[in-house]
């Protein structure tokens, strides 16, 4: 601690002898740094806002029928697009710009810093700033406006470029996609040609002749084998009817059967059972032979009747049963012969196709392939068809309803105060700065100094040191002392006095009205 007191009363004795220096020093650097902070040109700054959104209405409406164009795409392009170099050229001839250009390299110089110097901000998502600083304030202002003059442009033509470079690259896409589409249906309409009796067909339900064929076999032979049983029956039953019957009995028993109520409702019920199934089925049968059995064992009325009615026993009448059987057993075997008819051809039929399906083993894979290829060129097809669609729809509504809303929230205007440099600061820096180089010129010039300030630093040296005189500044008059103390403060207030007549005169001319 004491060290350190040492070392600061040593620069502080310093600092006060060469005061003068340091004083000296400071006003060097603070009139050299105000004098080139009062030369540095103002910068006025012209800004405008502008708001970009989308049709409340129409927005929603398009929604998933048309392109989508939002305001944040129209902001990202503008902000990647409109300092490009084509338009900050276009702003250059809009404005004086191009007046202070003196050669290719002055116009490469102006575009670089124009790309730099003007400036979009984004506040909200769709609000943001334009803002560009220069000397001139009309001309900051002429480039705000020309600035948003090049987007209303670019935008405008740039949809419109957009959209007729996609209708033509739509068209050239669809063009070459019908090619295709006709191309694939005429090979795949030509494989069926050839091979229609292989592959499977919408009128057969999906399924192929060679499928058909093979169905059709099997419903035949089936068909086959139940007339093939029924003829069998048929026969049986004819050989146990008898083709002549009695007509005594029959006379019998048709008066039985008209004089028996029974009978007649057995003979009913048997037609009726005849007419819905079989001779073979159980209810068939059961009623046949409970009609027999009622015809077999008249009742006694029927039996007297009969008996009163004289008739030739040797006299004959065909069996009307008989006769029935054999009809139908005629019938089944003309069925039985048109099935197997019908199964042979079915079968030669089924031979041929299989022929020609063993002949050609990958039929199957080039017909999926053939209708992969029809259903990629189809379905491409048809979505660039309705892309091309959405594209019509997407113009019509960017021109016809303006469906993007751009608004100039606030319109550049001509600035009329500076917003750079801010002068004050820069004087208070330099007034700091003037200070700081005056000490550090002391201090610096101190670590040069060989002198001894103390008799401490007499002592470091390892010599012996007898004293010191104490009391030299006494022979100094304190008159004396007094004018060099008031001189110091009264250069430091000059100093500061000029530091504030700049910063007076700097508000002065800031203020309005005030010349």
């Amino acid at each position: 601690m004491d060290e350190f007191r040492t070392l600061l009363r040593r620069y502080g004795l310093g600092v006060w002898r060469k005061r003068w220096v340091a004083i000296a020093v400071s006003w060097l650097v603070c009139m050299a740094g105000w004098a080139f902070v009062s030369t540095i040109p103002d910068q006025f700054e012209a800004s405008a806002r502008l708001y970009v959104d989308s049709d409340a209405v129409l927005t929603p409406l398009l929604h998933g029928l048309a392109l989508d164009d939002t305001p944040a795409s129209e902001l990202d392009v503008l902000q990647r697009t409109l300092l490009s170099r084509p338009n900050l050229e276009k702003l250059i001839s809009k404005t004086d710009l191009e007046l202070g250009i003196t050669g290719p390299a002055g116009l490469e110089t102006l575009v670089a810093r124009l790309g730099t110097d003007i400036r979009i901000v984004p506040q909200t998502r769709n609000l943001f700033t334009i803002t560009y600083r220069n000397a001139t304030p009309r001309l900051a202002y002429d480039v705000v406006q020309a600035v948003l003059s090049i987007f209303i442009e670019s935008k405008v033509g740039t949809n419109r470029t957009d959209m007729e470079n996609a209708r033509v690259f739509l068209q050239q896409q669809i063009a070459w996609y019908e090619r295709q589409l006709r191309e694939a249906e005429a090979r795949l309409a030509e494989f069926r040609t050839k091979y229609v009796d292989l592959l499977p067909s919408e009128a057969n339900g999906g399924a192929s002749r060679l499928e058909t064929a093979r169905s059709q076999i099997t419903d035949l032979q089936g068909e086959i084998d139940d007339l093939t049983n029924k003829r069998e029956v048929l026969k049986r039953e004819l050989a146990t009817t008898p083709a002549m019957l009695d007509a005594d009995a029959v006379s019998m028993a048709a008066g039985g059967s008209r004089a028996n109520p029974e009978i007649q409702k057995a003979e009913a019920a048997l037609a009726e059972l005849r007419l819905r199934y079989t001779e073979q089925h159980p209810e068939v049968v059961n009623a046949r032979n409970h009609l027999a059995m009622l015809r077999a064992n008249p009742p006694a009325a029927a039996a007297d009747a009969g008996a009163q009615t004289p008739r030739a026993r040797a006299n004959s009448v065909p069996n009307l049963a008989y006769q029935t059987i054999k009809t139908q057993l005629f019938d089944t075997e003309i069925q039985l012969a048109s099935r197997q008819r019908q199964l042979a051809a079915a079968t030669r039929e089924r031979g041929r196709l299989e022929e020609i399906a063993r002949s050609v083993p990958g039929l199957q894979a080039e017909f999926a392939n053939l209708n992969r290829d029809y259903d990629v060129v189809h379905r491409n097809y048809t979505e660039l068809l309705s892309r091309r669609e959405a594209m019509r729809i997407a113009a019509a509504a960017d021109t016809d309803a303006d469906k993007v809303k751009m608004q100039i929230v606030d319109p550049p205007l001509v600035p009329q105060n500076p917003v750079a440099p801010k002068r004050s600061l820069l004087f208070s820096a330099v007034l700091l700065a003037g200070l700081g180089a005056g000490a550090g010129v002391v201090i610096l010039l101190l670590q040069f100094d060989q002198s001894y300030h103390s008799i401490d630093d007499l002592r470091e040296l390892g010599l012996p040191v007898a004293g010191g005189i104490s009391l030299l500044g006494a022979a100094v008059p304190m008159r004396r002392q007094l004018i060099s103390v008031a001189s110091f403060a009264l250069a430091l207030l000059l100093l500061c006095a000029v530091y504030g007549g700049l910063l007076y005169h700097l508000h002065m001319l800031q203020t309005p009205g005030v010349a």
